[in-house]
Protein backbone atom coordinates (compact mmCIF):
# COMPACT_ATOMS: atom_id res chain seq x y z
CA UNK A 1 0.00 0.00 0.00
CA UNK A 2 2.95 2.29 0.88
CA UNK A 3 5.75 3.51 -1.38
CA UNK A 4 9.30 1.33 0.30
CA UNK A 5 10.54 5.03 1.56
CA UNK A 6 7.09 5.52 3.39
CA UNK A 7 7.57 2.06 4.72
CA UNK A 8 10.96 2.53 5.92
CA UNK A 9 9.72 6.26 7.40
CA UNK A 10 7.44 4.19 9.20
CA UNK A 11 9.80 1.60 10.23
CA UNK A 12 12.12 3.97 11.54
CA UNK A 13 9.99 5.94 14.13
CA UNK A 14 8.90 2.28 15.05
CA UNK A 15 12.53 2.46 17.05
CA UNK A 16 11.06 5.29 19.39
CA UNK A 17 9.97 3.97 22.72
CA UNK A 18 5.85 3.44 22.70
CA UNK A 19 5.72 3.72 19.31
CA UNK A 20 3.83 0.89 17.31
CA UNK A 21 2.73 0.45 14.10
CA UNK A 22 -0.45 3.07 14.09
CA UNK A 23 1.51 5.87 15.57
CA UNK A 24 4.52 5.55 13.65
CA UNK A 25 1.92 5.51 10.38
CA UNK A 26 0.15 8.71 11.93
CA UNK A 27 3.59 10.21 12.90
CA UNK A 28 4.70 9.38 9.47
CA UNK A 29 1.80 10.48 7.21
CA UNK A 30 1.84 14.06 9.15
CA UNK A 31 5.33 14.80 8.89
CA UNK A 32 4.73 14.41 4.82
CA UNK A 33 1.16 15.51 4.33
CA UNK A 34 1.14 18.37 6.88
CA UNK A 35 4.33 19.64 7.92
CA UNK A 36 7.39 19.13 5.87
CA UNK A 37 9.18 21.96 7.46
CA UNK A 38 9.08 20.44 11.07
CA UNK A 39 10.16 17.12 8.83
CA UNK A 40 13.35 18.97 7.77
CA UNK A 41 13.92 20.49 10.91
CA UNK A 42 13.44 17.32 13.07
CA UNK A 43 15.88 15.48 10.57
CA UNK A 44 18.89 18.22 10.51
CA UNK A 45 18.58 18.39 14.61
CA UNK A 46 18.47 14.05 14.75
CA UNK A 47 21.79 14.33 12.32
CA UNK A 48 23.38 17.36 14.02
CA UNK A 49 22.72 15.34 17.55
CA UNK A 50 23.91 12.23 16.20
CA UNK A 51 26.88 13.71 14.74
CA UNK A 52 27.68 16.34 16.89
CA UNK A 53 26.46 14.69 20.97
CA UNK A 54 28.72 12.27 22.69
CA UNK A 55 29.59 11.43 26.59
CA UNK A 56 30.93 14.07 28.82
CA UNK A 57 34.54 13.32 29.80
CA UNK A 58 34.16 12.64 33.49
CA UNK A 59 30.68 11.68 34.17
CA UNK A 60 29.78 10.18 31.02
CA UNK A 61 25.98 11.95 30.54
CA UNK A 62 25.57 13.48 27.30
CA UNK A 63 27.14 16.59 25.45
CA UNK A 64 28.51 18.29 22.44
CA UNK A 65 31.45 19.63 24.59
CA UNK A 66 34.55 17.46 26.00
CA UNK A 67 32.75 18.43 29.60
CA UNK A 68 29.12 18.67 30.54
CA UNK A 69 27.81 21.89 31.93
CA UNK A 70 27.44 20.08 34.85
CA UNK A 71 30.98 18.85 35.81
CA UNK A 72 31.92 22.23 34.48
CA UNK A 73 30.05 24.39 37.26
CA UNK A 74 32.61 25.28 39.71
CA UNK A 75 29.47 26.03 42.38
CA UNK A 76 28.07 22.49 42.50
CA UNK A 77 29.52 20.34 45.22
CA UNK A 78 32.33 18.38 44.26
CA UNK A 79 33.02 16.14 47.69
CA UNK A 80 29.17 14.74 46.86
CA UNK A 81 28.44 12.13 43.82
CA UNK A 82 25.62 10.68 42.88
CA UNK A 83 25.72 7.60 40.77
CA UNK A 84 22.33 7.04 38.19
CA UNK A 85 21.83 4.68 35.46
CA UNK A 86 20.95 6.80 32.73
CA UNK A 87 21.32 10.61 31.84
CA UNK A 88 17.29 10.41 32.16
CA UNK A 89 18.17 10.16 35.51
CA UNK A 90 20.31 12.69 35.57
CA UNK A 91 17.80 15.20 33.91
CA UNK A 92 14.89 13.71 37.25
CA UNK A 93 17.71 14.47 39.51
CA UNK A 94 18.12 18.30 38.39
CA UNK A 95 14.26 18.78 37.77
CA UNK A 96 14.31 17.30 41.36
CA UNK A 97 16.29 20.43 42.51
CA UNK A 98 17.50 19.21 45.56
CA UNK A 99 20.69 17.77 44.79
CA UNK A 100 24.16 20.33 44.11
CA UNK A 101 26.96 17.56 43.74
CA UNK A 102 27.99 15.94 40.50
CA UNK A 103 27.23 12.97 39.03
CA UNK A 104 28.44 10.14 37.57
CA UNK A 105 26.17 7.75 34.98
CA UNK A 106 26.56 4.32 34.68
CA UNK A 107 25.32 3.72 31.44
CA UNK A 108 22.68 0.80 32.08
CA UNK A 109 23.16 -1.87 35.10
CA UNK A 110 24.94 -4.99 36.01
CA UNK A 111 23.45 -8.32 33.74
CA UNK A 112 25.15 -10.97 32.87
CA UNK A 113 22.55 -12.17 30.82
CA UNK A 114 23.10 -9.17 28.30
CA UNK A 115 26.89 -9.18 28.87
CA UNK A 116 27.21 -6.07 30.72
CA UNK A 117 29.52 -6.26 33.50
CA UNK A 118 31.64 -3.81 35.31
CA UNK A 119 33.82 -3.10 32.34
CA UNK A 120 30.87 -1.82 30.52
CA UNK A 121 29.24 0.16 33.38
CA UNK A 122 33.13 2.18 33.63
CA UNK A 123 33.42 1.10 37.31
CA UNK A 124 37.12 1.31 37.18
CA UNK A 125 36.51 4.74 36.21
CA UNK A 126 34.14 5.15 38.87
CA UNK A 127 36.51 3.59 41.59
CA UNK A 128 39.22 5.96 40.08
CA UNK A 129 37.37 9.29 40.40
CA UNK A 130 36.06 8.34 43.94
CA UNK A 131 39.94 7.57 44.42
CA UNK A 132 41.72 10.66 42.73
CA UNK A 133 39.42 13.67 43.68
CA UNK A 134 38.13 15.39 46.82
CA UNK A 135 34.60 13.23 47.41
CA UNK A 136 33.66 12.14 50.25
CA UNK A 137 30.24 11.07 49.77
CA UNK A 138 28.58 8.39 47.25
CA UNK A 139 24.54 8.55 46.78
CA UNK A 140 23.88 5.26 44.91
CA UNK A 141 21.13 6.09 42.72
CA UNK A 142 20.10 2.84 40.86
CA UNK A 143 16.53 1.74 40.38
CA UNK A 144 14.57 -0.11 42.80
CA UNK A 145 14.75 -3.37 40.15
CA UNK A 146 16.67 -6.41 40.87
CA UNK A 147 19.07 -5.64 38.40
CA UNK A 148 19.26 -1.68 39.82
CA UNK A 149 20.18 -3.76 43.66
CA UNK A 150 22.85 -6.00 42.22
CA UNK A 151 24.71 -2.61 41.10
CA UNK A 152 24.24 -0.97 44.17
CA UNK A 153 25.54 -3.73 46.81
CA UNK A 154 28.49 -4.16 43.93
CA UNK A 155 29.01 -0.84 43.98
CA UNK A 156 29.34 -0.34 47.80
CA UNK A 157 31.57 -3.43 47.76
CA UNK A 158 33.85 -1.71 45.49
CA UNK A 159 33.96 1.61 47.16
CA UNK A 160 33.70 1.04 50.86
CA UNK A 161 38.15 0.35 51.01
CA UNK A 162 37.95 3.94 49.91
CA UNK A 163 36.50 5.17 53.35
CA UNK A 164 34.08 7.68 51.93
CA UNK A 165 30.27 7.61 52.84
CA UNK A 166 28.17 5.79 51.36
CA UNK A 167 24.35 5.91 50.93
CA UNK A 168 21.48 4.67 48.75
CA UNK A 169 18.28 6.91 47.87
CA UNK A 170 15.55 5.91 50.01
CA UNK A 171 13.02 3.93 48.57
CA UNK A 172 8.92 3.62 50.19
CA UNK A 173 5.95 5.18 50.11
CA UNK A 174 5.23 7.82 47.43
CA UNK A 175 4.19 11.50 48.37
CA UNK A 176 0.06 11.66 48.39
CA UNK A 177 0.20 8.01 48.42
CA UNK A 178 -2.75 5.81 50.10
CA UNK A 179 -1.26 2.67 51.67
CA UNK A 180 -3.95 0.39 50.73
CA UNK A 181 -2.87 1.08 47.34
CA UNK A 182 1.12 0.99 47.43
CA UNK A 183 2.21 -3.04 46.70
CA UNK A 184 4.02 -5.14 49.58
CA UNK A 185 7.54 -4.97 48.25
CA UNK A 186 7.39 -1.20 48.38
CA UNK A 187 5.59 -1.13 51.83
CA UNK A 188 7.99 -3.77 53.10
CA UNK A 189 11.23 -1.32 51.86
CA UNK A 190 9.45 2.24 53.62
CA UNK A 191 9.01 0.07 56.59
CA UNK A 192 12.94 -1.36 56.71
CA UNK A 193 13.65 2.55 55.83
CA UNK A 194 12.03 4.16 58.34
CA UNK A 195 13.27 7.31 59.92
CA UNK A 196 13.15 8.06 63.72
CA UNK A 197 11.23 10.81 64.64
Amino acid sequence: MFSPLIKELMESLRCLPGVGPKSAQKMALYLLERDSQGADRLANALRDALDKVGRCATCRTLTEDTECSICLDQARDGTRLCIVETPADVIAMENAGSFDGRYFVLLGHLSPIDGIGPEELGLDRLENLVRNTDVEEVIIATNSTIEGEATSHYISELLKPLNIELSRLAQGVPMGGELEYVDGNTLALALKGRKKL
